[in-house]
């Protein structure tokens, strides 16, 4: 789905790893015009994509983007913030995170940005696997941090909503509370089952058949994404620690269960 002329945007992206690279086809296809940043050199798979790369930060910064796009991992989002010479833009800027982790980039922001730039937290509750075919019906989650220029906003919510994604506003804080008990549980699940190095077998159930698919997923991460879902989101640890709780109450159950029954059969015989 192409937008209007009129609702063109220029986005640079920083970070153009992966994610970054996953987003920008989708945003090109719209008929957006993009401009990319990163510490790899992307230029030569940039010129096939139609984007202008910037190897220098400010020159990148004095291109007029209409929106900045911090597609960088979890834990090098500080020291590229620092890395901006914001006295580059040129006019008033949307910036937009697309972090796993909300509460972190919100406040590291709104510390960093003058505020005069907007500020936009978002999470796509998907990627380039989840996402291959589209982004029909997939949860993108935004909170409007510091919002000057709605229309500028609605114009880049729009790229998320032409493509059929499940549009749902929330806070920062209540992202972070629920992604602790749901992507980092998940992700904690799928590396323990790598620690355990469990493989398809010749009887496996579905169930299992589940189990070895989620860790094979979770395992194509990056571990600092892991360490990112950690450390940067207050709730985890909390998470964290009730799982080792519930494991330990599931042991102490079946070690029960197998002395009642012990027990029984020692009362039979």
């Amino acid at each position: 789905m192409s937008s209007s002329h009129s609702q063109n945007m220029k986005i640079g992206i920083v970070g153009f790893g992966t994610f970054g690279q996953f987003l920008a086809k989708t945003i090109i296809k719209q008929g957006h015009t993009i401009t990319a940043t990163s510490r790899s050199d992307y230029s030569h798979l940039c010129l096939q994509m139609g984007i202008h790369f910037f190897s220098d930060m400010s020159a990148f910064l004095d291109a007029e983007n209409d929106v900045i796009l911090l597609c960088t991992s979890i834990l090098s989002l500080a020291e590229v913030m620092r890395s901006m010479p914001l006295t580059c833009l040129k006019r008033p800027t949307l910036f937009v995170d697309v972090l796993s982790v909300k509460e972190h980039p919100r406040n590291l922001l709104l510390r960093t940005l003058p505020g005069e730039l907007d500020i936009l937290c978002t999470h796509p509750m998907f990627g380039p696997i989840s996402g291959k075919d589209g982004w029909k019906d997939l949860t993108f989650m935004y909170d409007k941090v510091r919002i000057q220029d709605e229309a500028k906003c609605s114009r880049f919510l729009q790229i998320f909503e032409a493509e059929g994604c499940r549009m749902v506003e929330m806070s920062c804080e209540e992202h972070d509370k629920a992604a602790a008990r749901s992507q980092f549980i998940t992700h904690t699940i799928g590396r323990t089952l790598g620690e355990m190095d469990i493989r398809s077998t010749s009887i496996d159930t579905k169930g299992f058949e589940t189990l070895v698919q989620l860790k094979e997923t979770t395992m194509k991460c990056s571990f600092d994404l892991y360490s990112g879902l950690f450390t940067h989101n207050r709730f985890a640890i909390q998470e964290l620690e009730n799982l080792e709780h519930a494991l330990f109450k599931v042991k102490e159950m079946l070690v029960q269960r197998m002395k009642e029954e012990q027990g029984q059969e020692n009362t039979e015989s």
